[in-house]
């Protein structure tokens, strides 16, 4: 419903809620920052590539932090136990990228060649395979995760402890809820037919 007023103004309450539109020009920032190039730069620098030289790759890092999740359960990835001893599939971290398997696959494959995940016949079934990190994975995940930790506290840095904690929760509530409603791309592609037909 709030994608189809979105493509209409021809009422007052069909004007878009001005925080929405503060919110979206918020995360389209927040993309920009993230998906900067400096997070991969700072961690090559300080961690070794994988046999032969190969350069870390952000999808090398998206499937060590899925690994270390589905490891550990909260997806620290920092401790030495695993979560209830759980397997690791290709089909568990392809869920939790939210990608088809055939590319959780391929990716799981090229952090392998990497040297960051490691492949282990499952000891429950012999035709999967049960994935772990390897030393130099935890590595690249540790220093991944001290980059932003210290990126956020110097972002916050004049936050109060209070407001650090409300933003946690409105945020992660934010998070869940886009997770368990994902964008319809159907909507969209009806807003693009009417401005069109406009």
């Amino acid at each position: 419903m709030g994608i189809e007023n979105a493509s209409k103004g021809g009422h007052p309450e069909d004007l878009p809620d001005p925080a929405l539109s503060d919110i979206a020009l918020a995360l389209f920032h927040l993309r920009r920052v993230w998906a900067t190039p400096d997070l991969m730069k700072r961690i090559r620098a300080q961690t070794s590539s994988g046999p032969g030289g190969r350069p870390l790759q952000l999808s090398n890092l998206m499937v060590v932090h899925a690994v270390a999740g589905l490891s550990f359960g909260d997806g620290s990835g920092d401790g030495d136990e695993r979560r209830g001893g759980a397997e690791v599939t290709v089909g568990a971290v392809a869920e939790r990228l939210e990608i088809d398997p055939s590319t959780a696959s391929r990716l799981v494959g090229h952090a392998i060649d990497a040297g960051l995940v490691s492949r282990r016949p499952s000891p429950v079934d012999a035709r999967r395979a049960n994935l772990g990190l390897t030393d130099a994975g935890t590595r690249v995940k540790q220093v991944a995760d001290r980059f932003r930790r210290a990126y956020l506290d110097e972002l916050m840095a004049d936050w109060t402890g209070s407001e650090r904690e409300d933003f946690a929760r409105l945020l992660t509530r934010f998070a869940d809820a886009a997770a368990r409603c994902p964008m319809d791309f159907d909507g969209i592609d009806k807003i693009f037919e009417e401005a069109q037909a406009d």
